[in-house]
């Protein structure tokens, strides 16, 4: 499908950091993509946790496999409407770079220790991955990628973070969050894309896991709408739970992305925008129908209240935190346990805090136990 008016366009993109000379064969969201593929920080998510820790499962996902579905959804939604998929898949892989070990536990607990010293915030340290830690030209920092790619990592931003890159950066990135404009329509989509995907896959890895079960989620209109037509087309599926399961979440993915898909295009009907930069000053364009965000949401309520408070769940994260902040003041108060980079860096505490979030969740446990002598997980 052509490129619509309203998506971006590599061709047109505001460019990058440092200049370079346009690349022989690929688009400039192409080579976004590609350099975050070869990145360090990437190959560094197939041992970073999503819910359960790496040591639970081996077929639990972590972020690198939620990052490809992120991908695959996006994708999927962007063809129909005309958007530049590159440029998605390239946002979808990056999203999470800057993703602590432990999931969201290991993020709290960084952010608590850095209190007083500019906090952290994950989105933001998935920024810093691909502008400043990556260390792979020899001419600058990072990895130089497009502005649009910049922006759509930047999923979210606090109001201070986002006038402290206005400053380096004028116009920049932070821009949009302080007065209050909209990310290209490929960001948007990354954005409910990563929804769609973590409570398709929540809802796998937690009744895999025995910590919630098919009868509780049968409470949901999304789930049980689904579960209803499968068995009624496949009635012998009750005797293959996990087949039945498979064929349940296929089908809330799929009508999930054809609402999106479908309420997208009204909205784009409604609003018109005749550019990529009109798109900015437009509300949000992708979206849910109305009927569908209540869906998502009730699931999402139920996937926070029954798996992630899980009191199994909470035990290990509690364990994930104190770790954290256990290898937080180590290295404080020892910066040469770091890699020599890190210790000879004069802001000791942002130093410290980006190696801690660029540990995978193995590493993370086998420092702890290296610096302190106790093994909690």
């Amino acid at each position: 499908m052509s490129r619509a008016v309203y998506a971006s366009d590599p061709a047109h993109t505001r460019g990058r950091r440092h200049p370079e000379q346009p690349a022989p064969t690929r688009s400039e969201f192409q080579r976004d993509r590609d350099r975050i593929v070869h990145s360090t920080a990437f190959r560094r998510l197939v041992y970073k946790t999503q819910v359960f820790l790496n040591h639970e499962g081996d077929l639990f996902r972590t972020r690198l496999t939620h990052s490809l579905e992120v991908a695959q959804i996006g994708r999927s939604i962007a063809r129909p409407l005309g958007l530049d998929e590159d440029l998605v898949e390239a946002i979808a892989l990056a999203h999470d770079l800057g993703h602590t070990p432990f999931g969201h536990a290991g993020q709290d607990a960084l952010n608590e220790c850095m209190v007083g010293h500019g906090g952290f915030e994950h989105n933001l340290q998935s920024l810093r991955v691909v502008d400043a830690l990556e260390e792979r030209y020899p001419a600058h920092d990072g990895l130089n990628l497009t502005f649009e790619a910049r922006e759509g990592i930047l999923k979210h931003c606090s109001r201070r973070n986002a006038l402290r890159l206005e400053q380096l950066e004028p116009g920049g990135v932070g821009r949009r969050f302080i007065d209050g404009t909209q990310p290209s329509l490929e960001a948007q989509l990354c954005n409910l894309a990563d929804a769609i995907a973590y409570n398709a896959h929540d809802i796998d890895d937690g009744v895999r896991s025995g910590l919630i079960s098919i009868e509780q989620l049968q409470e949901l209109a999304l789930f049980e709408r689904h579960h209803r037509q499968a068995l009624a087309q496949h009635p012998d599926l009750p005797r293959r739970a996990r087949r039945l399961l498979y064929e349940v979440i296929r089908r809330m993915l799929s009508e999930q992305v054809y609402d999106v898909i479908d309420a997208t295009r009204a909205l784009i009907e409604q609003h018109r925008p005749h550019s990529a930069d009109a798109v900015r000053r437009a509300p949000t364009l992708v979206r849910f129908s109305s009927g569908m965000h209540a869906q998502a949401s009730e699931l999402k309520q139920f996937l926070f209240a029954k798996l992630y408070r899980h009191p199994q769940v909470m035990q290990t994260t509690g364990q994930a935190q104190q770790m954290v902040r256990e290898l937080f003041q180590a290295y404080l108060a020892d910066s040469a346990a770091m890699p020599a980079d890190f210790a000879a860096r004069q802001d000791r505490e942002r130093a410290v805090a980006d190696y801690i979030a660029g540990m995978t969740d193995r590493f993370a446990a086998r420092e702890h136990e290296r610096l302190t002598g106790a093994r909690l997980l």
